[in-house]
């Protein structure tokens, strides 16, 4: 008899999930947020969610509302986890929060060197809407990043 597959489930962030998630992130950003960066989030009752499969925390998103709208801040997923939908059932799942919360339009950043990001966010939809000039640390200086937007209703 075989096992049956693991399906991934999210689950409201909270506290005990902070180490594991901060880890996640810096083993994916070179300027990754702290873990007191998860946990501000978490205080200021943004719609923060990891993302577990059989138990194990493969993924993250951080998504702060602000009356109608809402802006992605952070998501992510585990490097060994990526290249199976995990990404775009992450950002579904934040959309579709944003959406219920009442969110009429959700708007992140991306670098421009983060390929697969853009992509995701372009095959859902997501139009660039502007551009900041030296937006993220990078290795030597800055890196500019692309903003884009969704309408979600």
């Amino acid at each position: 008899m075989s096992a049956l597959p693991l399906t991934a489930e999210f689950f409201p962030m909270n506290e005990r999930d902070l180490d594991a998630v901060a880890a996640l992130e810096a083993s994916l950003q070179p300027f990754p947020w702290s873990r007191g960066n998860f946990a501000d989030s978490l205080v200021a009752g943004h719609s923060v969610w990891v993302l577990r499969l059989g138990g194990e925390l493969i993924g993250f998103s951080v998504v702060m509302r602000v009356i109608d709208e809402a802006h992605l801040l952070n998501i992510g997923v585990g490097q060994r986890y990526q290249g199976r939908g995990h990404g775009a059932r992450l950002l579904r799942h934040a959309m579709d929060c944003a959406r219920l919360g009442g969110a009429g339009k959700l708007f992140l950043e991306v670098r421009p060197s983060n390929d697969k990001a853009v992509d995701l966010y372009r095959h859902f939809g997501f139009q660039q809407i502007g551009l900041r000039k030296g937006y993220y640390p990078a290795a030597i200086g800055r890196e500019d990043a692309l903003i884009f937007d969704k309408e979600l209703a």
